[in-house]
């Protein structure tokens, strides 16, 4: 994992003059449709209700409005799975497990090309906190109206193709907008779509994903993940130019729907600002989302795209044995990690009250190094660890906490 300062200005953005404003991201488009994706009348667009069909409409009609092409099913712009999701929220599926209807959105622009670029997000959040995916204390009942997780994702999808579809430009490449569903469930939607997918994958040169770019912070750092997994993406991103502290992850596996693509030997890249203490909270509203760096954001994603749409198609490379996306946890800390952080261990961005890890008295910025007899200097280490816990085991966390450091008794 590396670090370059990148230094972007919107100005580069624009492929001339000529085009003018529509062909630019524009930040009043995107506060429009976050607006209305995180608004109390969609609440919080659970996968499979009523109000996550609402948020697939709202998209389909803005991918009309531009003049995609529809990439669903039967020529709609809507791609339908099921799958049956255990109401048990240490996971598995069981005989009662109940049935899940969802649908992606699917917009394609067709510049009849050989090879197509996937931009995708999850547009499915957390609903009424039902799922036992919430960190409030209280979730059930409130609403998790998502404002970064993901409806600025799914902004920033919109946006990128209102722009490649009116620049005036027909690039060498033809663009699949994919909104996923089921995404906050675990990857449903992209995992569907990838084993039925509507185009041809082999045909796919890359994939961008874009999960969480609502709170690009002061240090206007970025999490750019997947960049090992073509020997193009690491070059095109140091040799852009802006107001960007971009953090490079080479892993091709993630916790979010790039993962199912990866998967398919196909290159991805994953766009995201980090977790907050409003993640996975009633409180991830549109007040808190940062239009300004999500423009920013968008336009690097465009520059990147701009770039690599003259090569030919990239060559696939694997970061990481497939086999590591098949750990599974049947314990949480109870923590946050920040994804941006750049030192040994793992930054704690958050705890959640009543978890372990605020029972054993981990507090906000400790640097976890330890867990039982792992030690940590990596997220992976983390998860490592993690991994070798049940429920009821106890052991001890290392933490450094300013100058010092501290070892804590803690149980799952």
């Amino acid at each position: 994992m590396k670090h370059f300062v990148l230094s972007i200005a919107a100005a580069l953005f624009a492929i001339s003059t000529v085009v003018g404003q529509q062909a630019q991201v524009s930040e009043k488009n995107l506060r429009k449709h976050v607006t209305y994706l995180a608004s109390d009348k969609l609440k919080g667009r659970g996968t499979g209700t009523p109000e996550e069909r609402m948020a697939a409409e709202y998209i389909a009609k803005q991918f009309r409005k531009i003049g995609l092409s529809p990439k669903g099913d039967n020529g709609t712009f809507f791609h339908k799975f099921s799958f049956k999701k255990s109401s048990d929220p240490h996971g598995g599926v069981d005989e009662g497990a109940k049935q899940i209807s969802a649908q992606n959105v699917a917009g394609y622009l067709d510049n009849g090309a050989e090879y197509t670029i996937v931009i995708g997000a999850h547009y499915d959040h957390l609903g009424l906190g039902h799922d036992h995916n919430s960190l409030d204390a209280n979730p059930e009942g409130k609403i998790h109206n998502g404002a970064d997780d993901n409806a600025s994702g799914t902004a920033g999808v919109i946006e990128l193709a209102r722009y490649f579809a009116k620049n005036g430009v027909k690039e060498q490449h033809n663009f699949l907008f994919l909104c996923f569903s089921g995404e906050e469930l675990g990857l449903y939607g992209s995992k569907k779509y990838t084993e039925t997918p509507t185009i041809d994958l082999s045909k796919v040169s890359f994939m961008i994903n874009m999960d969480m770019i609502g709170r690009l912070n002061e240090e206007k750092k970025v999490v750019v993940g997947g960049v090992g997994t073509a020997p193009d993406f690491v070059p095109t991103i140091k040799n852009l130019k802006g107001d960007l502290s971009v953090k490079l992850d080479s892993a091709g596996v993630g916790p979010s729907d790039h993962t199912s693509f990866y998967l398919k030997n196909i290159p991805v890249l994953f766009f995201f600002t980090g977790q907050h203490s409003d993640y996975h909270k009633p409180t991830d509203d549109v007040e808190k989302v940062n239009f300004p760096g999500v423009k920013l954001i968008l336009e690097t994603a465009g520059q990147v795209i701009q770039t690599l749409d003259n090569q030919p198609k990239l060559k696939f490379q694997e970061t990481k044995s497939k086999e590591s996306n098949n750990v599974s946890f049947k314990v949480t800390l109870g923590i946050m990690p920040d994804y941006t952080w750049e030192g040994e261990g793992v930054h704690v961005d958050g705890v959640t009250d009543g978890k372990p890890a605020s029972k054993a008295g981990l507090l906000k910025g400790d640097i976890i190094v330890g867990l039982g007899d792992i030690q940590v200097k990596t997220i992976q280490d983390y998860m490592k660890g993690l991994s070798m816990f049940k429920k009821g085991d106890s052991t001890t966390v290392k933490v450094k906490r300013g100058t010092e450091e501290k070892v804590m008794p803690v149980t799952f």
